[in-house]
């Protein structure tokens, strides 16, 4: 099942708010870019207090940072009002093209940036085609639009053998 492995990430965690930030800037990472309905907020949900305070904390570390996301420029607007990123609506995931243009209006480069999404054939998979690390991170909440609810069932698929392989090198 080699060629799953496009859609695998580089890291698997439980929350965004989990990631070690601190560690990561340490290790050289300058901008984070992120999907936003079910990786920060529940989808539809605007900003709440620990996205709020995400975002001051990158600042404070010294990120850069882009929302990417594949919704309307009203949803990311209203969701950006509260934590003051840069933003690229309709970003046509997994095209790699918007990943690049964040990189650019962060200016950083695939080394220095990372990606945190909650879908792999969208999310991972463009930030990998465009030669980003990516951290896929599971959704906040289960109520999600029909279309992303189908993806889910295959991505459960992904995900299976994924893990198999982690495992697997635990094992060497």
């Amino acid at each position: 099942m080699a060629w799953l492995e496009r859609f695998y990430p580089d890291v698997y965690l439980e929350s965004t708010y989990e990631i070690d930030f601190e560690q990561l800037y340490r290790q050289g990472y300058r901008g984070v870019i992120f999907d936003v309905d079910n990786t920060l907020v529940p989808h539809g949900a605007p900003a709440d207090k620990r996205s709020i305070e995400l975002f001051e904390r990158l600042r404070e570390i010294g990120y850069e940072s882009v929302l990417l996301s594949n919704n309307k420029e009203p949803r990311v607007k209203m969701f950006n009002d509260k934590v003051h990123s840069r933003y690229i609506y309709k970003a046509g995931k997994p095209s790699p093209r918007n990943y690049r243009k964040a990189m650019e209006l962060m200016h950083t480069t695939q080394e220095t940036t990372m990606f945190v999404g909650d879908q792999l054939f969208t999310d991972v998979w463009g930030a990998k085609k465009a030669g980003i690390k990516t951290w896929l991170v599971k959704p906040i909440h289960p109520k999600e639009e029909i279309q992303i609810i189908l993806k889910r069932k295959l991505e459960w698929i992904v995900l299976f053998f994924y893990k198999r392989s982690m495992s697997r090198y635990s094992e060497l």
